[in-house]
């Protein structure tokens, strides 16, 4: 028997002889043998859980906490019966698929978490980099540096320079993931402290807000019960702002204010669990050696590795950015004077939404000059204002700018950068080790061999050259395409696993049976409608787009016809699962 395999056996019998002792024994165990929710907690805080956290807290203030609550309560349930079907079978769950239920599933996974890994790579390189730029080592805050970037240059010399440092350095914490004994544990050590700096930093942010009594502690708790309203209302003071106004102009911002709120709904159900983390967790704990034995600790692990984190991180943002933010907005843009109103920082996309309020109200307004409308604006009342400025989406360079006056400037640049700069690079780490698991899959070859390097060092690779493409129109059109396809497998992906959860043929006497099937069912239902919810949405509002809503649909036709003809054309064998090489 091999170390890795005595190390096992070791494991084993500590969570067999805690459970003889009781409750807190057991939990003693989990705490020490943790590892697998921690590595999906440092894949899902990261630079789209940030944005949409920031935004949420400047739309609907702290009225809507609860949806990223419910969100990772759905993805953990999920994820939960992930765990069950692989630790049940101690099978890999893409020859599984391909094998049961159907190998246009398996391989549309498998290439979705491929893209998915490569393509957000990108931004969680670019969050890192402003964090160094604007907050700790603050190189972009010199005036030889803005004059340079005003001029046109685009520093690619900084940008490639430090997008190196930083794949180097996680590539090597993807090598300590692969290697066993004190290196493995180095590595769960590691991660665990960046997803432990960044909650720190965010709650820090929170208690100093707190403290001064910038904070309603009785509307934060209140923020926690859902209210499904939101869907078709606006949140939080907004609310107040609408109704104050004519009935035309109040219906105007009604909608703008509620498809926003339903946009930032579908990214938090995206942004929680996306496709690609689907595909870690089976192989994060088959690469552990880890059997039905630790069923129980998969589901301690992901509530307090993954769940607990995120919902800690993105509450605390949302709670920090709504208190700064959410019906708010600067004097200038305030101002009824043209030249002051045009030199606030939110202008330029306040004035979009706008400018759609007078020339949707009045066709006329449509005819008039860039300046006649301009004019008009200034002329708008507060509460418009007010509410144009909760629908333009902030970062958290704005936001720890915001709370200079209350933290200090260098309190406000090393706390923001610290949890900026874990969150991007913690989500690098993952991403890269996901793409080798993955990699290995399709190659049909031994998970930690050498495509499983090549996998984890192509998704860096690609990640890395964020400067090149990760801007303007390129941006825009790889954010619209992975987003929407990872949307549409995600309930596909969840629906797949809920039939396996109910398969004898891949379960056989582990399948849950009578109450606990029922209760299983249940909770998997909840999140499978959630997510089918979001995907339709998703989908239906990237379909107005003219020509990405045609690719979008295309794409998703194909699939459905590719599920469907493998459904019927399916052969006794299994089909699209190569050997594994020895």
């Amino acid at each position: 028997m091999s170390d890795a395999d005595q190390q096992i056996q070791r494991n084993r019998e500590m969570i067999l002889t805690a459970k003889e002792k009781g409750l807190g024994a057991t939990i003693g165990a989990y705490t020490k043998l943790s590892g697998p929710g921690w590595l999906q907690s440092a894949i899902t805080l990261g630079g789209g859980s940030l944005s949409g956290a920031l935004f949420l807290g400047v739309l609907g203030g702290t009225d809507m906490l609860w949806l990223q609550l419910m969100a990772i309560i759905m993805g953990v349930i999920m994820l939960s019966a992930i765990s069950y079907v692989t630790l049940s079978t101690g099978k890999r769950p893409f020859p599984l698929i391909n094998e049961h239920i159907n190998p246009a599933l398996g391989w549309g996974w498998l290439l979705a978490t491929i893209t998915a890994n490569m393509i957000w790579c990108m931004p969680q390189f670019a969050l890192c980099f402003e964090a160094l730029e604007k907050n700790l080592i603050g190189f972009g805050n010199s005036d030889q540096y803005k004059d340079a970037v005003a001029d046109g240059d685009n520093m690619y010399g900084y940008k490639i320079g430090i997008s190196l440092v930083l794949l180097a350095i996680a590539g090597g914490m993807v090598y300590l993931s692969s290697q066993q004994g004190l290196a493995a544990k180095a590595f769960d050590w590691t991660l665990k402290i960046m997803v432990a700096i960044v909650v720190l930093a965010f709650f820090g942010v929170v208690t100093i807000l707190g403290t001064s009594g910038a904070l309603d502690w009785g509307s934060i708790l209140s923020g926690f019960i859902p209210d499904l309203s939101q869907w078709t209302q606006p949140a939080g003071r907004i609310a107040g702002f609408v109704d104050e106004l004519p009935s035309n102009v109040g219906q105007f911002w009604s909608e703008k204010v509620v498809q926003s709120q339903r946009d930032v709904m579908i990214g938090a159900a995206a942004t929680a669990v996306g496709i690609n983390m689907t595909f870690l967790l089976p192989y994060s704990m088959l690469s552990r050696g880890w059997d039905k034995t630790f069923r129980g600790l998969a589901k301690f692990d992901l509530s307090t590795g993954m769940a607990i984190p995120y919902v800690l991180v993105t509450s605390c943002v949302v709670i920090a950015a709504g208190s700064m933010f959410h019906g708010e907005m600067d004097e200038q843009l305030g101002s009824g004077d043209i030249a002051v109103m045009k030199q606030s920082p939110l202008y330029s996309k306040a004035s979009e939404s706008l400018i759609a309020r007078l020339e949707i109200l009045d066709a006329r307004t449509k005819e008039l000059t860039l300046e006649e409308k301009e004019v008009m604006i200034a002329r708008l009342p507060e509460e418009e204002k007010r509410i144009a400025a909760s629908l333009v989406k902030r970062n958290a360079f704005q936001l720890s700018k915001s709370l200079t006056p209350l933290l200090g400037e260098r309190n406000a640049n090393l706390v923001f950068g610290i949890g900026v700069l874990g969150m991007g690079f913690s989500s690098i780490i993952i991403l890269m080790l996901i793409n080798g698991y993955a990699f290995c899959e399709m190659l049909g070859k031994k998970q930690g061999g050498r495509m499983h390097v090549v996998g984890c060092l192509i998704a860096g690779a690609v990640g890395a050259s964020w400067w090149l493409v990760w801007d303007g129109d390129a941006k825009m059109w790889l954010a619209i395409l992975v987003s929407a396809f990872g949307m549409m497998l995600l309930p596909i992906a969840y629906t797949t696993f809920m039939l396996m959860m109910n398969s004898t043929k891949i379960l056989g006497t582990e399948k849950p049976k009578g109450k606990s099937l029922l209760i299983w069912n249940v909770l998997m239902s909840f999140s499978v409608l959630g997510a089918i919810a979001a995907a339709v949405t998703a989908i239906y509002d990237k379909a107005s787009h003219p020509i990405a809503g045609k690719v979008v649909i295309g794409v998703g036709v194909i699939f459905l016809v590719a599920i469907a003809v493998t459904a019927i054309q399916r052969k006794t064998k299994p089909f699209g699962g190569k050997e594994i090489d020895s």
